[in-house]
């Protein structure tokens, strides 16, 4: 059987084109299908729920992350009590949150607590001790602190200064497991304590002001008749100068106005209630003048009642109080109502 070559040749030329497109067509289609088989492979699950790990061991956490393809980022803190050592405290995203498989989730682990015993503190000064407690045990807002000293303290006199704590309950050595309140005796120091008042007649205020801060004498300041001689001196005390009395014996110091006042100045007293306090505290009194300089008035150790401290400074001044390094109060110095209206008056002629 012969073929005719010239129709084959024809027929070959008519289809050429039909053949190429089935064959573009072909290798297409085969593509498409062998890239989408490709990324269906490696998608894996492209959502998923994150589910409540809180409270659960880190062990379980993590297998329960890892049946929902997640993953974790841990972080260590340490918690109000140790039987929660080990346990996931927090996490983030929240439960239920929906995410991509693959997604880290962050952990907060607890490490249990940082003190497992309770101290001795038997010998520390009771505010230090307040301060260090604060310190270590702070928390966030609303938690309660693992070791709090219960209020009002116990006080009784000893042999031991004012102020140091003489016996603890729980004792040292009791383990912690929880927020637990520390109860505390604390010295009121000596009872039949005496000292020596210093003598403070002839001195001007600043003098009597720097000499209280010395000896840490109980003090109250009121202003007297005026004299020329010694203006904004102390010109009588009682008790005595060189007088034996209690360490708590108020000692009642009468000062002379100044002689003059000069313009832009103010004199007065400053005056400021306090609680009374079983033992004194360290207060310390600053003075901000307008120019922005800063100068200390007092810095005593003191007992409490009401704080009586005279000045004369510029108008402007603020007046600032602190307690144990912590402000209180502050006051900004003003003129006297009657130099206000002669400055204005003399304003107006």
């Amino acid at each position: 059987m012969k073929f005719d070559s010239e129709k084959i040749d024809g027929f070959v030329r008519n289809n050429l084109k039909l053949f190429i497109s089935m064959a573009v067509g072909i290798l297409v289609f085969v593509g498409i299908i062998a890239v989408s088989v490709f990324f269906l492979s490696i998608r894996g699950e492209e959502q998923t729920m994150v589910p409540d790990v809180t409270g659960y061991e880190l062990s379980a956490a993590l297998l329960e992350l890892q049946e929902k393809e997640l993953y974790p980022r841990l972080q260590l803190r340490y918690s109000q009590t140790s039987e929660d050592k080990g346990l996931v405290l927090e996490q983030d995203p929240r439960p239920g949150t929906i995410v991509k498989a693959g997604r880290r989730i962050r952990l907060v682990v607890s490490q249990g607590v940082m003190i497992s015993r309770v101290e001795n503190y038997v010998g520390r000064n009771i505010d230090e001790l307040r301060l260090d407690l604060q310190t270590i045990f702070a928390s966030g807002t609303g938690s309660v602190p693992l070791i709090s000293i219960r209020e009002p303290l116990m006080y009784e006199f000893s042999p031991e200064a004012p102020g140091i704590v003489l016996q603890q309950s729980p004792e040292p050595g009791t383990g912690i497991s929880g927020p637990m309140i520390l109860d505390l005796v604390v010295s009121r120091g000596p009872e039949d304590t005496l000292i020596r008042v210093p003598s403070l007649t002839t001195l001007t205020v600043e003098e009597a002001l720097e000499v209280i801060g010395r000896t840490g004498i109980d003090f109250v300041f009121s202003v007297g008749s005026r004299n020329d001689e010694r203006p904004f001196s102390v010109i009588s005390q009682n008790p005595a100068g060189d007088a034996m009395v209690k360490a708590d014996t108020r000692v009642s110091i009468v000062i002379s106005p100044p002689s003059a006042i000069e313009s832009g100045e103010v004199f007065g007293i400053l005056r400021y209630p306090m609680a009374v306090n079983p033992y004194p505290l360290a207060l310390r009194l600053e003075a901000l003048l307008p120019s922005g300089e800063m100068i200390v008035l007092l810095s005593t150790d003191y007992a409490g009642g009401e704080l009586t401290v005279p000045y004369k400074l510029q108008a402007g001044t603020t007046l600032i109080l602190y307690i144990l390094n912590r402000e209180i109060y502050r006051q900004t110095i003003i003129p006297p109502l009657e130099t206000v209206l002669e400055m204005l008056t003399l304003d107006q002629l």
